[in-house]
């Protein structure tokens, strides 16, 4: 990782969940969730597979409705606000599966994040690539050439390149080499005190050693919820075993 220290965000947003449900269908998958992340902190949101973790995520992104509660953005109300206007409120979102634009090079990628956004594509992509110096030697390869490691890392460099004040991420390490997500782990734990992160991670020692604080979710419901001094090792991962 560079020695550069990007300027990404002036002030980092804190986050408000209030009485949130999610339904698909008559499926009920969000049940009451509330949470509260500090401005600048980390939140990891835990959980066995079809907890309803990326769910959350996803309504915090606007990309599916909610079907009852709040969100609050720093002061603002963004419930109903479209995923648009949200990016311009100054949440990102790294979604699980990457989807990086795979035929347009690693610059087009993260240039047009930058355009999107209104902002001085040379400088906010500057701010980024800082952060995972290896994008520069794939410069001008494909998105779909690359690995699915240096594609975890164009993804984060693209949505930091919006100069977030929240960022999503949902499983950064999921199939990752141990390499990559030791580079990962650098870049979050950089950027934290400068922007907001919720993590939603399977890797229970990543999300450990990263997260201020933690929600478990098993069934849609928050079953748990704490801070490293409050939650032992052992509580977390009897939620997450399979």
């Amino acid at each position: 990782m560079s020695d550069v220290s990007p300027s990404l965000s002036p002030v980092p947003l804190g986050l408000s969940v209030t009485g949130l449900d999610q339904h698909y269908g008559s499926a009920q998958v969000l049940r009451n969730v509330d949470l509260s992340i500090e401005p600048g902190s980390c939140m990891a949101v835990l959980g066995r597979n079809g907890a309803g973790k990326t769910t959350l995520l996803r309504c915090l992104a606007g990309l599916i409705p909610v079907s009852r509660g709040c969100i609050i953005l720093g002061e603002t109300d963004i419930t109903d606000m479209s995923p648009d206007r949200r990016a311009r409120a100054g949440l990102a979102i790294v979604p699980q599966g990457r989807e990086i634009f795979a035929d347009l090079t690693v610059a087009e990628n993260l240039r047009v994040a930058a355009r999107a956004h209104g902002l001085d594509r040379t400088d906010a992509v500057d701010e980024a690539v800082a952060l995972f110096p290896a994008l520069r030697d794939l410069w001008n390869r494909p998105g779909g050439n690359l690995s699915g490691g240096q594609q975890q890392q164009l993804a984060i460099a693209r949505a930091l390149s919006t100069r977030p004040r929240l960022i999503l991420l949902d499983e950064p390490t999921e199939g990752i080499q141990p390499s990559i997500v030791s580079a990962i782990e650098a870049v979050i734990e950089e950027l934290k005190g400068r922007i907001t992160v919720l993590l939603v991670e399977q890797y229970l020692e990543f999300a450990v050693r990263l997260a201020d604080s933690f929600v478990v979710l098993s069934r849609g419901n928050v079953v748990e919820r704490g801070t490293r001094d409050t939650l032992d090792h052992a509580t977390l991962s009897r939620h997450i075993a399979v």
